[in-house]
Order: structure tokens, then sequence, then C-alpha cells
């Protein structure tokens, strides 16, 4: 929904052009539309409830086992990855900024991934598979390699069935490729969380349930770590190839490009699971499982911010068309729009040369931001542009000269 309302003091109606812009940025990216998940004539409703339930299913027997065994290492393992869980999510919500996706579809990702994504399809597959192989290969060649041979593919469409399944319930909010990353990155984010928990159980199994705490230390500091790159940067890579393939909007399918950021998260997966075998094979020992896995650290953390950037663009542009009006009507500036829209450094060159102070001036961008916000949901624009004004007329402490 968009307004024509003017702010105070200028009586002249926005610019035709800039409205219906805003207009259609509005209607493509679904900003302002809500996330409904119960949907009884959807069938997409109905495979996430069967694929939740199955998931939960095989939760409450794996869990009620290892917990009667290491009750120590589980609860260990629980509480520490939920917090990481909680770190993980926070760092999520404040990189999807430009146009935010609701909190309800991101938990939705968030919850296939940790239930149906992990315990519904790739433990079962994975196990499956792994089997196959140590009868067609033996025992040997499994045990080094059949991990990476299995849970990159397996895997990773698992944990891209979130966005599917998304497509599905609500494809008004699934609209560009940055929304693909950032679901991908909430389904892998599920998925990691819920791999971890069992790791922990697992590795306490190996020594036969003694030293149960300290056994789970270290799996929770080892994979703590080395999350970094893990599930939710390979999956928001996958996912967010999974949309240019399909083309959403419609100007920027790109099937080579997505094409190819599939297959590289899945070859990055690869690379992670067969590290070890890597090192032993090609250099003769295990020690160099820590070059290839840091090779994988910086080229993905360095791949995943290209990515993000470029993926970006559609939301960022359809923020400056939303805010385009309140330039014209003289209620914010272009340069706090290019704040705004722009990436951490055009950010972090605007405060540094605010004329009143950067706390101030870090203020009136979320004000800003805020008014966008509420323009998409067609609520009261008035006092969120009021409140633009207030924060720009405002005094900070780091404005206020010190006392004599």
């Amino acid at each position: 929904m968009s307004t024509t309302t003017v702010s105070p003091g200028n009586d002249t109606a926005p610019d035709a052009a800039l409205i219906a812009a805003r207009d259609h940025a509005l209607a493509e990216s679904g900003w302002g539309q809500g996330f409904r998940l119960v949907q009884p004539r959807n069938p997409s409703f109905w495979v996430f409830l069967l694929g939740v339930v199955a998931g939960v299913a095989t939760v409450v027997q794996i869990a009620s086992q290892a917990a009667a065994l290491y009750p120590v290492a589980v609860a260990a393992g629980v509480l520490a990855f939920t917090l990481y869980g909680v770190v993980w999510w926070v760092f999520l919500r404040l990189h999807d900024r430009s146009v935010p996706r609701p909190v309800s579809l991101v938990a939705t990702a968030f919850v296939w991934g940790g239930t149906a994504g992990t315990f519904w399809m790739a433990v079962h597959a994975n196990d499956a598979l792994l089997s196959l192989y140590g009868k067609l290969f033996g025992t040997a060649w499994s045990t080094a390699w059949g991990a990476a041979f299995a849970a990159p593919v397996i895997e990773e469409f698992a944990k891209a069935t979130a966005l599917v399944l998304l497509l599905g319930l609500a494809a008004h909010l699934v609209r560009s490729p940055y929304d693909g990353f950032v679901i991908g990155a909430f389904a892998g984010l599920g998925f990691q969380v819920a791999e971890d928990m069992l790791y922990t159980a697992q590795t306490s199994a190996v020594n036969f349930g003694s030293e149960q705490l300290h056994s789970a230390i270290e799996t929770i500091l080892l994979r703590g770590a080395l999350g970094v790159v893990s599930h939710t940067l390979f999956s928001a890579l996958f996912c967010a190839g999974l949309v240019w393939f399909l083309g959403r909007p419609r100007a920027e399918r790109n099937r080579a490009l997505g094409a190819g950021l599939m297959l590289t998260a899945m070859v990055f997966h690869f690379l992670w699971d067969a590290a070890d075998a890597i090192g032993n094979s090609v250099f003769g020992s295990t020690a160099f499982a820590a070059l290839v896995m840091g090779v994988v650290i910086v080229v993905a953390l360095v791949l995943v911010r290209v990515v993000a950037h470029r993926a970006s663009r559609v939301p960022r542009g359809w923020l400056r068309d939303v805010l385009a009006p309140e330039v014209e009507q003289g209620v914010v500036t272009a340069a706090e729009v290019d704040a705004v829209v722009g990436d951490r450094g055009a950010r972090r060159r605007h405060l540094r040369g605010a004329a009143h102070g950067r706390r101030r001036a870090r203020h009136l961008l979320e004000a800003v931001r805020g008014l966008a916000a509420v323009i998409a949901a067609g609520q009261d624009v008035e006092t969120a542009r009021a409140e633009v004004e207030r924060v720009r007329g405002s005094e900070t402490p780091d404005s206020v000269s010190s006392p004599a």
C-alpha cells in the first residue's frame, strides 16, 4: 500500500512516477504482507505438517535412547547448541534488513530444517546410502569417503525443500535471490543445530559413556568453531542459486549462475566432509585436513559475501523505490537513503561524515528504515515521518557539550 500524504510544510503531491514505482516495488516484493502457515486447503501445509511430525518422532526416539545412556552429554549439547543457535539467529536477522522477511516465515524454515530436513530425510537417506556404499565398496572406503559422497547431495536438497515448501505456502514473499539466501540460511541453521546436538551424544558413545562432559565439550568447541562454514552457509548459497535458477523475479533469472551456485555449495560440502580422506590420500596424513578446511573456509566466506551483495541488489532497489517519494518531499535526504540502502561500508562512511554526531546519525537511519517499514505496512505514515524529524532535531549525548 502506498500513500500520497505530504509532509508538513510541503503541499506538492509526490511525482506520480515515483508513487507508481513505489507501488510496483511493494507489490513485487510482497513487503508488508503477512505469512500464514496454517492453510488447510494448501497441500504444502500438510507436507510441512507430515515432515515435522515425522522428524519430531525420530528426534524423540533418538533423544530418549541417548538421554538414558548419556544424560550429561545430551544436556550439555542441547544447552550449548541452543545458545549457539540463538547467536546465529540474531546475526542472520541483523543482516536481513533491506526488505526483511517475517519472523514467522524464517522460523518455519528453521523448524523444517531442524526436524524434517534432518531427521525425516537426511538421517534415513544417509544411513541407507552409506549401507549401500559399504556393500559395494567395502567398509574401509565407506568409512573414509562415504559421508562425502552421500551428505552433500542428500543434505543440500533436504534443506532446500524448506524453500520449495515456502514457495507453495507464501510465493508472494519469496521474490528475490536474497529471499532464497535468507531462507536457506535459516533452514541450514536449523539443520546445523539439530545435527550438532546429535553429534554431541554420538561422540560420548565412542567412549562408552565415560568422560561424557569432556567428550561433549570437545565436540561443542570443535563444531561450534567450524560451524562458521557449515550448513548455514552451504544452504544459503544453494537456495540463492535455486531462486536464480527459477527466476524470481523473472528479470533475475540466470540458470547458469543458479546451477553453478548449487553445485558450488555441494562441492564445498564434499570437501568439508572429505577433508580427512583427502589429507590421507593426497598428502599421506590426516594432519593436512586442516589445510583443506582452511582453503574451504577462506574461499567460502569470500564467495558468500559476494553472493549476498549481488543477491541483495533487488531488495535494496525495492527499498530505494519505497523511500524515493520521501526524498522528493524532503522528509529524508538522498544521502540518508544511500546509507540505508547501501552496504555496511556505505553506512560507515555516512556515519563518519555525520555533522551532528554518529549516534544521532545512527538513530536517524533507523528511523528512516522504520519509515519504510511503516509505508510498506500501510500504517500511520505521518507518525513515522514525525519520528524522523524528531530524531533529526534531537540532541544526543555525543552531540551535547560536556559541562564545565
